[in-house]
């Protein structure tokens, strides 16, 4: 095979790359899942943990690593992705019903699903007390269906008068007069009662009941364990997910033999609210939930090169290696030799700087990278042209239609690259005005979180989280936005290691203030 044969085949592999974790089967799932660090040992815990990250950062792909894991250990796992629960248009999304019935609703559906997924594992003979298993699933469909007539209560009563009378009167009159007089009187009385009741029937949880079928449950299907692994908790209506959090906490999480894992996006999530004594609705993070990780600080190029670039590495040569197998005679035999043949000098690590932690950008924007590459390797142009791309055909799109998160990021980029020409700044950790904007803009993936908690020694009482503009998002101003935004070798930054500044901090010029957002826009 011709050189340039072979590496289109190469590029080729890299395209097909499956771009969302619920589309491909679970078994390749689990052969293509990479463990970051000591993250995967963390999640393989018994301790309920709530699992941060933003879109794309393998969220899903990790509880079905999980679910595969639990299932080759002899344990029951039961995934549940919450955007499936009920319906988008059903009654958990209609505002205009109150949250004490939506939220009840969206509780039967939820117990509903856990029902119907350990109703399969026992059928399929994946328990083994059957019978048990079957009985217990009885006691907590019967539970979580109970329903109750809520409305007015009327009372009838009708009331029955029969009267009866008979009697007799007589007079007699002789020598000795006497007279005499007879009266005999009989009434009857009946009465009728009727209790007519009006309302609609509405499903009623009780958390005690419930939480005695789980543990009966549980002990069926010891010596395994449950795992009940949720999913796209964000895309819960905000409004809810305490509600089905405090399910969580009353009725599941105090049974011994489960496991919960919650997959959320941090700042698109509401575990608890308080209430007015003290209490709480919910669950309380870092109590009732043992731990809480975020996919977003273990793979940023600048937190630890060395574990980034590795990760990536292995994560292409797991998914394009078995497709490459059946494309070209002698592929590459591990992972090294894979990201030797696919990429050019310093344009792997650049790739792995692209993504910004997130996997599914870095599978993206390796395939567009590949696309410029055709039939040769890639180089630093190409991955450059590719996250450009990429920013303007996934990441822009969502401010488009949000004036508030439009106006932030040109703000930030006239200041952060326009003036100051650079990609990163601070922000004061304790700052309230406009921090929502930022955190949205973050959870676009429009900006990233480098660091939490830096200090400025000459300030050490104020800390500052450390940003950096999107990738993407810079390079796609250094070749559009014209001549005067190139650093200084405008002639060849595109294919220069230094044509992206690094992310470094400097207090005397990155710190940013928010407030500027509170000035009236110019015209």
């Amino acid at each position: 095979m011709a050189a340039g044969e072979r590496q289109k085949h190469l590029n080729h592999a890299l395209m097909r790359i499956p771009r969302r974790a619920e589309s491909s089967d679970r078994h390749v799932l689990a052969g293509t899942y990479v463990a970051a660090g000591s993250f995967s040992a963390m999640l393989n815990s018994s301790d309920h943990q709530i699992l941060y990250g933003r879109r794309g950062t393998g969220k899903t792909h990790a509880l079905l690593h999980l679910a595969a894991l639990a299932e080759h250990s002899g344990d029951v796992p039961v995934y549940l992705d919450l955007r499936t629960i009920g319906s988008a248009g059903g009654l958990s999304a209609d505002g205009t019903q109150s949250v004490a019935l939506r939220g009840t609703h969206l509780l039967v559906d939820t117990l509903e699903a856990v029902h119907d997924e350990l109703l399969a594992a026992a059928v399929d003979g994946g328990t083994a007390d059957r019978d048990g298993v079957l009985r217990a699933l009885d006691d907590l469909a019967e539970v979580a269906t109970t329903v109750e007539v809520v409305g007015e209560v009327e009372r009838e009563t009708t009331l029955g008068t029969v009267a009866e009378s008979a009697g007799s009167l007589g007079l007699s009159v002789s020598a000795a007069p006497s007279a005499t007089a007879s009266a005999e009187h009989r009434r009857t009385v009946s009465a009728e009662s009727r209790l007519r009741r009006t309302g609609v029937e509405r499903h009623h949880v009780l958390f005690g009941p419930l939480g005695r079928a789980l543990r009966e449950l549980t002990r069926s299907l010891a010596p395994a364990r449950l795992w009940l692994l949720l999913d796209e908790w964000s895309s819960v209506p905000l409004d809810l997910q305490p509600i089905l959090a405090d399910l969580l906490r009353r009725s599941v999480l105090p049974v011994g033999g489960v496991t919960v894992k919650i997959a959320a996006i941090e700042r698109r999530s509401r575990f608890s609210v308080p209430g007015r004594r003290g209490d709480y609705v919910g669950i309380e993070v870092g109590a009732d939930a043992a731990s809480a990780v975020s996919l977003d600080d273990y793979l940023l190029f600048e937190h630890s090169r060395d574990r980034a670039t590795e990760f990536f590495r292995q994560l292409f040569h797991n998914h394009a290696g078995s497709r490459l197998a059946t494309m070209i005679r002698n592929p590459p035999p591990d992972a090294e030799s894979l990201v030797a043949e696919l990429f050019r000098r310093d344009a792997f690590p650049e790739l792995v700087r692209a993504a910004e932690g997130v996997p599914r950008d870095a599978i993206n924007i390796a395939a567009l990278a590949a696309q410029h590459a055709h039939d040769q390797p890639i180089g630093l142009a190409d991955v450059r042209r590719a996250a450009r791309d990429w920013y303007l055909r996934d990441k822009q799109s969502v401010v488009s239609a949000d004036e508030p998160m439009r106006r932030a990021l040109r703000y930030l980029i006239d200041e952060v690259v326009g003036r100051r020409r650079s990609r990163t700044f601070l922000v004061d950790h304790l700052a309230c005005a406009h921090r929502d904007v930022i955190d949205e803009l973050f959870d676009a993936r429009l900006l990233h979180l480098l660091r939490r908690g830096v200090v400025d020694p000459h300030h050490p009482g104020v800390l500052y989280d450390g940003f950096a503009l999107d990738y993407g998002c810079y390079v796609s101003l250094l070749l559009d936005g014209g001549s005067h935004l190139r650093p200084r070798d405008r002639g060849g930054w595109l294919t220069s290691a230094k044509g992206v500044p690094p992310e470094r901090f400097d207090f005397a010029a990155a710190t940013i203030d928010l407030a500027v957002l509170d000035q009236p826009s110019e015209p």
